[in-house]
């Protein structure tokens, strides 16, 4: 078990020292550019690319984390109690058809961006900028339904 944790811990150090190094580079790496927009020059960050393709990883990191986590969960669970398994799996689905359901409503037609020129704007990529947001939304929502009905559960126990 030490060993485990001696690993995260330097993983957590190594994740973190690039991730601070890229930051820097990002921030004061200085420009490739200026672009005008409405009249104002806008610097455009040289190492934009780096931070970006950071994200991804780190994104795709968390990712795969928290599905291991889920897995590993899932199978503790189910030798344990199948009954809160199968609850804990029903969850799952139905996060993943509201994935689905966020993906299928999102748009494929191209995003206009000032200055941007490239081609991850269409198709797939603005589909999923679009699936992300309509799903960041619906969390939201629910986390502050959440937090109200849960205040009012709470605040109606106490009551009597």
């Amino acid at each position: 078990m030490q060993n485990y944790k001696l690993i995260s811990k330097i993983t957590l150090w190594v994740l973190l020292a690039i991730g601070i190094i890229v930051s820097i580079m990002f921030y004061a790496g200085g420009s490739q550019g200026s672009l005008e927009v409405a009249g104002d020059f806008l610097d455009i960050p040289k190492f934009s690319d780096l931070m970006l393709n950071w994200n991804y990883i780190l994104f795709a990191l968390a990712c795969i984390c928290t599905l291991g986590f889920v897995c590993r969960e899932f199978v503790k669970t189910l030798r344990t109690d199948a009954k809160k398994a199968i609850r804990q799996l029903a969850v799952v689905i139905a996060f993943v058809l509201l994935i689905i359901i966020c993906w299928s409503l999102g748009s494929p037609d191209k995003v206009n961006i000032i200055g941007y020129e490239g081609t991850d704007n269409v198709g797939n990529m603005a589909r999923l900028s679009d699936a992300c947001i309509y799903l960041t939304y619906i969390l939201l929502c629910g986390t502050v339904l959440a937090v109200i009905f849960g205040w009012c559960y709470t605040w109606l126990l106490n009551r009597k």
